[in-house]
């Protein structure tokens, strides 16, 4: 039997287990997917060899330790120096980013896109700020509460929350974890009003609760997505990648579906 799983702290909240298991049960595979709470990231390695795993999703705070450790890298993710989905064959790592994919596919349907903001600027920003870069997207903005992450975004326009002075925006992007066990924001609220006055998209990474972010999107009458789109997406590129079969897409999202929808 191979093992599967996603990694990350927290990681109870993970819906990916639901989704994959139910995939792998209508496939026939010989699998089982599971979670597990990393506490070190220096472990990262040892966990995924010691436990055999065959594949796994990483998540929050883990993608860019993901990237370093991987022997093998996905020429896509060079760039973005972040991994979400690690392959392990014959002793070796092999890591790849479906959150490019995932997202951009999330987003299919927001038009007119010009001028973009994402809030915070870990793994999941760089993927994001990349898709978008290969969206040709004109200008795309990286605002974070601190400096020592932006030297991995030299492509983009970077300053800090405080700094933020430009509220025309089509869409902005919260892609940090506020919200996920509190109820803050990414930054200061009246930032954020300001620019969801302009908006006219919105979308939040996180999605197994109705953020503050969220709220305030509803309140702005923007239309908005949450996470659910991307991570059910990134999934189905992911167990492509795990299973290695092609041409399956359609039957993996149904059962994918199905699995998320399970009491």
């Amino acid at each position: 039997m191979k093992l599967f799983s996603v990694i990350g702290n927290p990681i109870m909240h993970s819906k990916s287990p639901r989704m994959h298991n139910n995939a792998i049960k209508n496939f026939g595979f010989d699998a089982l997917y599971t979670r597990y709470n990393l506490e070190d990231e220096d472990k990262l390695r040892d966990i995924l060899f010691n436990l055999r795993i065959s594949g796994a999703n990483i998540t929050l705070p883990f993608k860019e330790k993901a990237f370093k450790i991987a022997d093998v890298k996905d020429e896509s993710i060079f760039d973005i120096k972040a991994a979400n989905t690690l392959i392990i064959k014959k002793s070796k790592i092999y890591a790849y980013n479906t959150d490019i994919l995932g997202f951009l596919k999330a987003i299919e349907n927001f038009e007119n896109l010009n001028k973009v903001l994402i809030l915070g600027a870990g793994g999941t920003a760089r993927a994001i700020a990349y898709a978008l870069k290969y969206k040709n997207i004109k200008e795309i903005h990286i605002a974070n509460r601190n400096l020592k992450r932006f030297s991995s975004f030299k492509d983009f326009i970077t300053m800090l929350y405080e700094d933020i002075d430009d509220f025309n925006y089509d869409m902005i992007i919260n892609t940090t974890s506020a919200g996920l066990f509190d109820e803050n924001l990414a930054c200061d609220k009246k930032i954020l009003e300001k620019i969801f006055n302009y908006s006219k998209y919105a979308f939040e990474v996180i999605y197994n609760k109705e953020t503050p972010f969220i709220k305030l999107c509803k309140k702005h009458n923007l239309i908005y997505k949450n996470g659910l789109e991307m991570l059910l997406w990134q999934g189905i590129f992911a167990f492509e990648l795990f299973f290695e079969i092609k041409n399956q897409q359609n039957n993996i999202k149904k059962f994918m579906l199905e699995g998320l929808n399970l009491e």
